[in-house]
């Protein structure tokens, strides 16, 4: 009976030290936290970092170039306006993509970079997340999802590129595009709303 107890008692100890020793899954930054600090590489190799940033207001697009909702806001030129119009307002855009290498819509850099390049966009650079950590950290569920991040550092909008969830390129004209409008508030000095949408497209692919 001893040998027993003894036993159990010896199992619970191993269970806890397995927990203590697992690192906690942190929760997705949310509107009016912090923005989770990356560094990740650009379609040229060059590494960027978010704290490069620090001051201005920073737009972060996650983007997928398989997916058709993706495809409708570039092959229309709605998303390649959106990145110029904000550059030349001083806004920096990063076009993310955290689709796993493993998977059917994985282009490699140059590819990606090639891609970009033919529909005309503008970020200020284009950055591959393969592992998705920085996917993850922002809670990015689909391409294209958008997090606009106030010059304070804080998330000042998360969700939709914008309001009718569809792939049909002639509901763009229709539709509010959230992130010039947030973005037309803060440079107001005025909190963006809404600050959070509910997103639509392809599921990010990973791993």
């Amino acid at each position: 009976m001893r040998r027993r107890h003894l036993s159990a008692a010896l199992a619970v100890l191993s269970a806890s030290a397995l927990a203590w020793s697992l690192p906690a899954q942190a929760a997705p930054a949310a509107v009016g936290q912090p923005a989770p600090a990356f560094s990740l590489k650009d379609t040229t190799g060059r590494l960027v970092q978010l704290a490069d940033f620090a001051g201005k207001t920073v737009v972060l697009e996650w983007t997928n170039p398989g997916c058709p909702f993706v495809r409708k806001h570039y092959s229309s030129g709605n998303l390649p306006a959106q990145q110029k119009a904000a550059g030349s307002a001083g806004v920096v855009w990063l076009t993310v993509n955290s689709t796993s290498p493993r998977h059917g819509d994985y282009l490699a850099p140059a590819a990606l970079g090639d891609w970009m390049k033919a529909q005309g966009a503008a970020p200020a650079a284009t950055l591959l997340d393969p592992d998705g950590v920085v996917g993850r950290a922002y809670g990015a569920k689909t391409t294209p999802q958008m997090v606009v991040i106030q010059p304070q550092g804080r998330l000042a909008y998360v969700g939709a590129v914008d309001s009718i969830a569809s792939a049909k390129p002639e509901d763009i004209a229709r539709a509010t595009q959230h992130v010039p409008a947030v973005l037309a508030q803060l440079a107001e000095g005025r909190p963006a709303s809404p600050a959070v949408t509910v997103p639509y497209g392809c599921s990010v692919k990973y791993d």
